[in-house]
């Protein structure tokens, strides 16, 4: 197995699906009132085709997808923490009682910053949800700095 470059990549478990650096790492599953994440064993790349199958939907209607954390280039950074992650851990009630079995929890910055209690939570975030709570849409708003 190819050795991976020493400097660890911090990836968001909240991307745009984007050819390149995005990849799938859940199927979006459950019910229209209930959506749930189901987790892939590996994560796949987004490519253009990936994209193109979906269609006429969005991708991130039915896929989970991580890229590289933007850190400041995000609405959701601080500078420090990804505010997204500390309201959902605030905000959301948690929706599983063990862990998901996620493919990139040791790299998340979700699971690096607010650990198991963001990983309970997880299961629930859809990032394109036309169906979203009030409550889903107030915790992904972005804040103020």
């Amino acid at each position: 197995m190819k050795e991976i470059a020493a400097e660890k990549t911090t990836l968001c478990p909240s991307a745009r699906p984007e050819p390149g650096d995005s990849f799938v790492f859940g199927i979006i599953s459950g019910t229209v009132a209930e959506p749930r994440v189901a987790y892939l064993k590996q994560p796949q790349p987004v490519t253009d085709e990936l994209l193109a199958k979906a269609s006429p939907i969005t991708p991130a209607e039915i896929f989970r997808t991580a890229s590289p954390c933007a850190t400041n280039g995000c609405q959701h950074f601080d500078g420090q923490d990804c505010r997204l992650a500390t309201r959902i851990v605030e905000q959301l009630s948690a929706v599983t009682e063990e862990l998901p079995p996620c493919s990139i929890r040791r790299d998340c910055r979700w699971w690096n910053q607010e650990g198991k209690a963001a990983c309970m939570r997880c299961p629930q975030v859809i990032t394109d949800n036309y169906n979203a709570s009030e409550l889903a849409i107030q915790v992904a708003t972005p804040t103020a700095g």
